[in-house]
C-alpha cells in the first residue's frame, strides 16, 4: 500500500474514529485502525467490539492495499507534524513506513485479516432527519440514563419509532427524560432499540448543530447512523425496555409555574447544604410561594425563598436536588411548569412553551 495526502485530511479521519479505541484492549488489534486504500478512496475503521467508525477521505493512491497500525500512535504523529506537511503512508512488510517532509516513522502493524468488522447490519428501517434534531433528542435525554446498573437495559437510550413520530427516552429508575421528534418517520408499526451508552456518547461527540441531513437505520442487532464521510454502527442491548408511559404522571389541579433561572439559582444555592450523599431538598409550596430548604448531618442549613405561580393547596414534597437541576438544565425556555399529585408520587418539570421534552422526577423522603 502506498498513498500520499495533505496532514489536514488525513487528521480529520483520524480524530473522527479515534474515539471507540480503548486504551486498554482485549485483542491487540483493538488498539489498532484498519486502513483500507482502494479504487473508492481510503476508509479509516476503528473499533470496540461494541461501536465502529468508519471514516473516508481520498488521497493520492500509488498501490492500494490494507494495513492496521496503532491508532494512537498514529493519531499523536498525525497530529503533532507541520500544517499543510504531506504525508506519505507505505507498508514495507510488516511496517508501516509514514514520511513527511524531513520526518520519518516507523510503525509495527497487524494485518488486516485479523480486524473485527461489520459489514451487513440486516434488514433496516431507515430514517433521514436533520443532524441538528437528532443531536437535541440524545442531547436532552441521554443524561437520565443508568450508569452501570444490573438492570443491563436501564444503561442506555431507548430510540422508538412510530408512524410520523420518533422519541428517545432514558431512565435510571429514579428520573425519566422524554423527547419527542415529528417528521417523516416511515415506519409501519412501533418499534423499540436500545443504544448502549457508548454508543449514545460517541454519537453526541461526532453529530453537530447543523441543517445537514444525518441518516438512521435500526437493523435486528444494530443502529448505523450516516454522515458526510462517516459511518457510525453500534450494537444494540438486547432486553426490554420497562414501559415507561406508566410512570408518567397525570396532573390537572396542582401545577406550580416559576421562572427557570432564578429556580435553578436557589436550587444550586440549597444543594450547598444538603446531605452530600443524597442532594436531598425540601420543596415547601404555598400559595404562590415555594420555600427550598436543605440540612445536613453537621447541622447546617439553606433556606431559599421564589415567588411562583401556584393556587392549589400547600404541600410539602423533597427530591435530589441533581436529578432537578439536570432537568432544568435541559429545558430552553425561561418558564418551567412542575406538575405535582402529592408528596409520595412523581413530579412531571416541562417546557411552559414546548412540551416535546418532559422529565419526570421522583420524590424523596426526608
Amino acid at each position: 500500500m502506498k498513498i500520499k495526502l495533505q496532514r489536514e485530511a488525513l487528521l480529520r479521519p483520524l480524530q473522527s474514529v479515534i474515539g471507540v479505541v480503548e486504551r486498554r484492549q482485549t485483542l491487540p488489534v483493538l488498539g489498532n485502525i484498519l486502513i483500507v486504500a482502494d479504487d473508492n478512496g481510503m476508509t479509516l475503521t476503528a473499533t470496540d467490539l461494541e461501536v465502529e467508525l468508519v471514516a473516508q477521505t481520498t488521497p493520492e493512491i500509488t498501490e492500494p492495499g490494507q494495513i492496521t497500525v496503532p491508532a494512537r500512535k498514529l493519531m499523536d504523529i498525525v497530529r503533532n507534524l507541520p500544517e499543510g506537511a504531506e504525508v506519505a503512508v507505505s507498508v514495507d512488510g510488516d511496517q508501516a513506513v509514514i514520511r513527511a517532509e524531513r520526518s520519518r516513522f516507523t510503525l509495527a502493524t497487524l494485518p488486516a485479516t485479523e480486524f473485527p468488522t461489520v459489514e451487513d447490519i440486516g434488514e433496516t428501517r431507515p430514517l433521514v432527519l436533520p443532524q441538528r434534531d437528532f443531536r437535541e433528542l440524545i442531547e436532552k435525554t441521554h443524561f437520565a440514563m443508568a450508569l452501570q446498573d444490573v438492570r443491563y437495559y436501564l444503561n442506555g437510550l431507548l430510540l422508538e419509532l412510530e408512524p410520523g413520530k420518533l422519541r428517545a427516552v432514558a431512565t435510571d429508575g429514579h428520573r425519566l427524560a422524554l423527547g419527542e421528534l415529528e417528521g417523516e418517520v416511515t415506519a409501519e408499526q412501533l418499534q423499540q432499540v436500545i443504544v448502549p451508552r457508548k454508543g449514545v456518547q460517541e454519537l453526541l461527540r461526532l453529530l453537530d448543530d447543523a441543517d445537514d441531513q444525518v441518516r438512521v437505520e435500526l437493523g435486528g442487532n444494530h443502529i448505523r447512523v450516516s454522515l458526510a464521510g462517516l459511518r457510525f454502527t453500534s450494537k444494540l442491548i438486547d432486553g426490554r425496555f420497562p414501559d415507561y408511559q406508566r410512570v408518567i404522571p397525570t396532573v390537572d389541579d396542582r401545577v406550580m409555574e416559576a421562572e427557570r433561572e432564578p429556580l435553578r439559582q436557589a436550587l444550586v444555592r440549597a444543594s450547598i447544604l444538603s446531605n452530600e450523599k443524597y442532594r436531598g431538598v425540601r420543596f415547601n409550596l404555598g400559595e404562590n410561594e415555594l420555600r427550598i430548604q436543605s440540612n445536613n448531618p453537621e447541622h447546617e442549613q439553606a433556606d431559599e425563598e421564589l415567588t411562583v405561580t401556584y393556587g392549589a393547596e400547600a404541600m410539602e414534597i423533597g427530591f435530589n436536588a441533581s436529578y432537578l437541576l439536570d432537568a432544568l438544565h435541559a429545558v430552553d425556555g425561561d418558564q418551567v411548569r412542575m406538575g405535582l399529585v402529592d408528596s409520595s408520587s412523581s413530579t412531571i418539570i416541562e417546557d411552559v412553551n414546548d412540551r416535546r421534552y418532559r422529565y419526570v422526577v421522583m420524590p424523596m423522603r426526608l
